[in-house]
């Protein structure tokens, strides 16, 4: 995750299975149905930012999306993710690197993100965010971003994080995007606790 150190989630990811984390999905439902909602087509180019292990590169790869991109701090992630998808790893592109300096040499239709940007609590974390994605970012674009809700946790995997709304992040990424789409989702983790999260949507201005 962005904002804190790659030993920090290559020692989680190495030392817990994929089930044993707090942000273990199954079925990454609330994701899917904003990706659907943003118009994505099996060609559209699609990063998920600080997917790590997450399931939702899975379930996009079985319905025949082609222009896929993983990015995440830990390689210990990706590598778990690679090896669960198999031969199909090989139609992903997989990115090891800190999205706050990462260098996009390609132009997406949809970013998403699941609870890598409440990481960054520091405003200048969050701008050079923002810069980043707006390098990556089509005109015409959508950004899904996900983080803990005001009322959600304070902080995640030992870490503080900056829990948000969709006005507060819609405020971070300026007049150049418009909200277009919003969903409170209550995450169950493994063990049974609940976490409130929020699900904001933004198009780029053409």
């Amino acid at each position: 995750m962005p904002g804190s150190s790659q030993v920090h989630w290559d020692s989680i990811y190495s030392q817990k299975r994929e089930q044993e984390v707090s942000w273990f999905q199954e079925s990454p439902e609330p994701s899917l149905d904003l990706i659907v909602r943003a118009g994505a087509t099996p060609q559209s180019a699609i990063i998920d930012v600080g997917g790590g292990a997450s399931r939702l590169v899975d379930v996009l790869v079985s319905r025949g999306f082609s222009n896929l991109s993983v990015l995440d701090l830990s390689e210990a992630a990706l590598a778990t993710a690679r090896a669960r998808l198999g031969e199909r790893a090989g139609n992903v592109r997989w990115i090891a690197a800190d999205v706050t300096t990462w260098q996009a040499d390609a132009a997406y239709d949809i970013w998403h993100d699941r609870a890598a940007f409440h990481f960054l609590t520091e405003p200048e974390a969050q701008r050079a965010y923002v810069e980043r994605l707006k390098l990556a970012l089509r005109h015409g674009g959508h950004a899904i971003i996900a983080t803990f809700a005001l009322d959600g946790p304070e902080k995640c995997s030992g870490l503080p994080v900056a829990r948000h709304s969709a006005k507060t992040i819609g405020a971070l990424l300026g007049a150049e995007f418009t909200q277009v789409d919003t969903l409170r989702h209550e995450h169950t983790t493994p063990w049974g606790s609940v976490q409130k999260f929020q699900f904001s949507t933004f198009v780029r201005k053409p």
